[in-house]
């Protein structure tokens, strides 16, 4: 049994986990870095080989080499919810992870699915995410939290592998593509309004002036964060934000 912080957030029903065989070390530090002021009720990288540096409270589970980001996909999709053993699992990268634990929320959990909010489109643009129904999806990505019971649903309900515009990312598949299926078996995914706070990835009018809990990719505010394949993230970070601070840009 896990011994619990007394200081730390308890989220005893989430299991931290990451899937990838690129940029592990990378993203067993993201991991890491998650952690430091949260106790999961698990922690799992999901790869093709065992990590030699793997610390203590990160468990190790196979997977077949993940040779696309179409496998990552997939996988994520139909066999996820195989290695999870908690009601929720926080989903993270190497380019995307927890950085402001102070900012969580309990209302993430009420959704079965939340993510960083994605933009509006542009005037002519096809490519943004709408739902059968032609309703715009502002809410994705991969990094997020999903429920267990999202997770295991695509492989119970034999529910068939189909792009959305032509792309097969999990998170416009989940979110978009059978987004109703999930709605009528009584799934929610988070809206914007709550989203908001949680992650961000693309820097929108909607979460200016708003510090997350998570983030996504390395642009806007998110740059000020650790990139974990540097040999001296916090510090490459630290001085990211000092020049846009100098610079007047923040």
């Amino acid at each position: 049994m896990k011994k619990k912080e007394s200081n730390k957030l308890q989220l005893p029903n989430v299991t931290l986990c990451a899937m990838t065989s690129v940029n592990v070390r990378a993203t067993v530090k993201a991991m890491e870095y998650s952690m430091r002021g949260i106790c999961f009720g698990d922690a799992l990288i999901i790869t093709h080989k065992r990590p030699l540096f793997l610390p203590k409270g990160i468990r190790y589970r196979h997977i077949d080499k993940l040779e696309t980001i179409d496998d990552f996909n997939y996988k994520t999709v139909y066999d996820l919810g195989d290695y999870i053993e908690t009601d929720y699992a926080m989903l993270v990268h190497y380019d995307g992870y927890v950085v402001h634990p102070e900012r969580w929320r309990d209302e993430f959990l009420d959704y079965d699915y939340i993510g960083s909010p994605w933009p509006l489109p542009k005037e002519g643009d096809d490519t943004t995410y709408r739902d059968i129904h032609g309703n715009l999806c502002r809410v994705g990505n991969s990094v997020g939290i999903r429920s267990k019971r999202l997770m295991d649903y695509p492989k119970k309900a034999n529910i068939p592998w189909t792009p959305e515009k032509g792309w097969y990312n999990e998170d416009g598949f989940l979110c978009c593509r059978i987004r109703h299926l999930l709605e009528a078996e009584g799934m929610r995914i988070a809206p914007l309004e709550v989203a908001r706070y949680f992650g961000h990835e693309s820097m929108l009018p909607e979460t200016e002036g708003i510090v997350p809990f998570a983030f996504h990719k390395w642009q806007g505010t998110n740059a000020a964060y650790p990139d974990f394949r540097r040999k001296h993230p916090v510090t490459d970070a630290l001085r990211r934000l000092h020049g846009r601070i100098v610079n007047g840009r923040r």
